[in-house]
């Protein structure tokens, strides 16, 4: 039995609260647990220089959706140094932003989205395991809100998403498989795994790593099996609390 006495397979208590900050183009206020992760989305008229100049030579014009992640200094028991007083992110924070911003990307048909960039901005104000899944969960949650907003205000005929994802944690402990975990179980799994998958079942990203051993195919297989129920429930969870500001 987990402290929290949930089975195995079981997600904490998840919280999504859409259009949190009245003043972003779009913005959700999610929760796994005790971790909180406000993301904000932001849109600009413009895409990157990189992508314009690729798109002059190949005469066709599309968006590009990116994001960024930071834990505030006050999320955890011990205060974090904010990385702009050090001068350079580090390895982990490009690591998870990049995740955030290539899950998002690879639902968004970017060519509808027109010339313009959609910033998704997550920031966990609590931190207890499993941040940067709650992170895409919650990022295309602020995602939809901003492109309903585009759509109101005629900017865009139609919402460019294929179809709606979310992401969740997985990790093997004493060769048991956990679903979701928090940080105290997160920092003694033998097995950390993320998983990013798409409303029809197709995967975004498997992120497994073993921290103290390997792991067989078969808890791989059983991993996928508790992230696949657990994501439709999330995407279930997107749906039913609205996208856009006043849904």
């Amino acid at each position: 039995m987990r402290k929290d006495g949930r089975r195995d397979d079981q997600l904490r208590p998840v919280k999504i609260v859409p259009g949190f900050v009245e003043l972003s183009a779009g913005s959700a206020l999610i929760e796994f647990g005790k971790t909180r992760v406000l993301c904000t989305a932001s849109v600009e008229e413009k895409v990157p220089r990189w992508l314009h100049q690729a798109q002059l030579k190949q005469r066709e014009k599309s968006g590009w959706v990116t994001a960024e992640y930071s834990i505030l200094p006050g999320a955890g028991p011990y205060r974090t140094q904010r990385e702009s007083t050090t001068g350079r992110k580090s390895g982990r924070t490009y690591e998870i932003q990049r995740l955030i911003g290539r899950s998002l990307r690879t639902v968004v048909d970017l060519k509808k989205l027109g010339p313009r960039t959609v910033w998704i901005d997550c920031d966990v104000i609590q931190a207890d395991g499993g941040t940067r899944t709650a992170s895409v969960t919650g990022g295309f949650v602020a995602l939809m809100n901003a492109l309903i907003g585009l759509r109101e205000k005629g900017k865009i005929d139609t919402i460019p998403i294929k179809e709606h994802l979310a992401a969740v944690s997985i990790g093997v402990r004493d060769g048991e498989v956990l679903l979701d975990l928090d940080y105290d179980e997160d920092k003694d799994v033998d097995v950390d795994c993320n998983v990013v998958m798409t409303e029809s079942g197709k995967f975004i990203e498997i992120q497994g790593t073993g921290e103290k051993r390997g792991f067989s195919r078969e808890q791989l297989a059983k991993m996928l099996d508790y992230a696949e129920p657990a994501i439709q429930e999330l995407i279930a969870m997107q749906k039913s609390v609205g996208m856009g500001n006043g849904e």
